[in-house]
């Protein structure tokens, strides 16, 4: 078997040229153009948003349209940006993906892979896997609907020994259009849970005339690399892993080692915080932060009982200049991080 190309090394998405094969992959409730823009600031050749509805943006929802489409110039500094959409409707994606490429976006990915029961209910998500027919026909709407390049996450099925994502992607490609297929290689019903099939990732593989991204339990760094090399793709795609942790994007393109400081991860939270309330105001990002909390305070290394109290006390933390005391952002004396 060949080698597989060097991480940091280029690739092509339809028309695209990609800058290297470590991106992130689209992270619902997350991914705004703040999460994106750190996470190309750390290296990432490519940032997938949140999902976004195709029927909030057919119908010309204000905040859907405002706050999900903002795309931050600095953010093409480092590659594309992709907006990821979802729904089952074949007419409204269709308009939706016209709406995502007039806001500049530079690709669409479809999301059909989420195993929320809110979406799949809806018939988005990875319920498309039922209906193949019907998830081509979205998938081709977004195609016509945008001009855009267009790819297309998926799980390996709804059910743990289901193949249908591996049958679907084939469809995808030779009917839709699509030019790519990201892969989570384990069951919708999973969601998070078990070990990822990267064999029949590797499969995909070798058998689309796309590239294939592989993302799914790529945690650290050696475990990407492994992935990346066992599998063939044409790059990875991290998720969970990279959450509070934006300097695995370095580690696995050879731009670091060591782990970040305590005094690294606290600049970072700082950062963060300032452009969480550009993008939502003090009041609401006082309230929108309290997610991110726990994946920064994990590398802080404080002692288990200390990380604890200032977990809770960021919780309940009325303002954000509360929240930035407690971390010694503000007044080191009134620091529990310290």
């Amino acid at each position: 078997m060949s080698r597989a190309p060097d991480l940091a090394s280029p690739w092509t998405l339809g028309p695209l040229r990609v800058p290297n094969r470590v991106l992130l992959a689209p992270l619902a409730g997350i991914g705004n153009w703040f999460v994106r823009l750190q996470a190309k600031r750390y290296g990432a050749g490519m940032a997938v948003s949140e999902m976004v509805s195709s029927h909030a943006l057919h119908y010309g929802n204000v905040r859907t349209c405002e706050e999900m489409l903002r795309i931050h110039p600095s953010e093409r500094d480092g590659g594309p940006v992709s907006i990821q959409l979802f729904g089952q409707d074949p007419a409204v994606m269709r308009s939706a993906a016209a709406v995502v490429a007039g806001a500049g976006a530079d690709a669409i990915d479809l999301n059909m892979g989420c195993p929320v029961p809110k979406v799949c209910r809806a018939g988005a998500g990875a319920a498309l896997l039922s209906d193949p027919s019907l998830a081509v026909a979205v998938a081709r709407a977004a195609v016509t609907g945008s001009g855009l390049p267009v790819t297309v996450k998926l799980r390996s099925g709804l059910r743990p020994g289901d193949t249908s994502g591996f049958e679907l992607a084939q469809r995808l490609v030779a009917e839709a259009g699509v030019a790519a297929i990201a892969f989570h290689p384990r069951s919708a019903s999973v969601h998070h849970k078990g070990v990822p099939d990267y064999a029949l990732a590797a499969r995909l593989a070798a058998s689309l005339p796309v590239p294939v991204i592989l993302t799914g339990g790529l945690r650290d760094a050696d475990t990407a690399r492994a992935a990346y090399e066992d599998t063939g793709v044409a790059a990875v795609m991290l998720a969970r892993g990279c959450l509070g942790y934006p300097w695995l994007f370095e580690q696995l393109l050879g731009l670091r080692q060591a782990e970040p400081t305590r005094e690294e991860v606290l600049a970072e939270l700082d950062w963060l915080l300032a452009r969480a309330v550009e993008h939502l105001g003090e009041e609401r990002a006082t309230r929108y932060l309290r997610k991110f909390y726990p994946w920064y305070l994990a590398r802080l290394g404080l002692p288990r009982e200390r990380s604890k109290s200032l977990q809770e006390a960021l919780q309940v933390a009325p303002t954000l200049e509360d929240s930035r005391v407690l971390l010694g952002l503000g007044a080191p004396s009134a620091s529990l991080a310290a």
